[in-house]
């Protein structure tokens, strides 16, 4: 079994207002054995964000799961105002080993709303069914626009590692060297859209090449049964509960769902974890 666990965190803080990245990894640990752990909104040296301290998130999650592979996606990386770095995006932990690892920066198109830039983290994590690409994302909150531009360069980072599959490439000493693959992949993440929203329903539509199709694993999995809240669920300041957090896997994983859980209980984030089980 493979198992996935996907979590916008909020920094760590929790819906009563303490922000405790101890709290919630222990709660990911208490609802499943996840072998790959794709985490958004991880921050370091922060000092504005609420109940943030300014510490390095991303640090200080690797070393809480020190028997993980840590992978970072810096997505905004600005000046604190005080000679450092204030950095902000997502995360990616296996406890497979990984082979190489990609950060595809989406388009960021000029809009007329408060919006920042956004990343794809890639790892190719090697699963002892061989390798499997594990993106992670989170697409812009404020603007319809900016998300359907960045699930343009979604697609387009998912053809083009497909075809690098396909086509032969010439390996070379030291920066080119080959590392393992695979057409297979997971797509996780905030995505910021409703279940029906044409711009979430694009991730899915075939491409014109060959590559395998990103299908929603729950939609695969519960057929015409409506997507779990994953937002806003006891938090209610930024609207009605719904669902905006999303699995997707390549076609060839559908028939290797067991399991997708969209966590009811937890309240360590204003959103809810969500994970996939892979019989691989």
């Amino acid at each position: 079994m493979l198992r996935i666990l996907t979590w916008n965190i909020q920094w760590g803080l929790g819906v009563d207002g303490r922000r405790d990245l101890k709290r919630l990894i222990a709660d990911a640990r208490d609802m499943v054995d996840f072998d790959i752990l794709c985490l958004q909104e991880v921050a370091d040296n922060f000092g504005g964000l609420k109940g943030h301290e300014a510490e390095n998130q991303f640090a200080e999650i690797a070393a809480l799961l020190p028997d993980y592979q840590s992978v970072e996606g810096v997505a905004l990386d600005v000046p604190d105002g005080r000679g450092g770095r204030s950095r902000f995006g997502n995360m990616v932990l296996s406890r497979h080993p990984v082979a190489q690892i990609l950060r595809y920066t989406l388009p960021w198109e000029a809009a007329a709303t408060r919006n920042m830039p956004r990343l794809l983290l890639e790892a190719v994590v090697e699963t002892p069914a061989g390798p499997l690409r594990v993106m992670t994302t989170h697409l812009e909150y404020s603007s319809d626009k900016l998300r359907r531009a960045q699930v343009e360069g979604i697609r387009e980072a998912h053809r083009t590692a497909y075809e690098r599959t396909i086509v032969p490439r010439e390996a070379g000493p030291g920066t080119y060297a080959l590392f393992p693959t695979s057409p297979s992949a997971i797509l996780t993440g905030d995505f910021n859209m409703k279940p029906g929203d044409p711009v979430k329903k694009r991730v899915s539509d075939a491409f014109e090449v060959a590559a395998p199709r990103l299908v929603d694993a729950w939609e695969a999995a519960h057929p015409g049964e409506p997507h779990p809240a994953s937002f806003c669920l006891h938090e209610q300041s930024n609207g009605q509960p719904h669902c905006c957090d999303f699995l997707f896997v390549t076609e060839d994983i559908v028939p290797k769902i067991t399991r997708i859980v969209y966590d009811q209980e937890c309240q360590s984030s204003d959103h809810q974890p969500v994970f996939l089980e892979l019989a691989l």
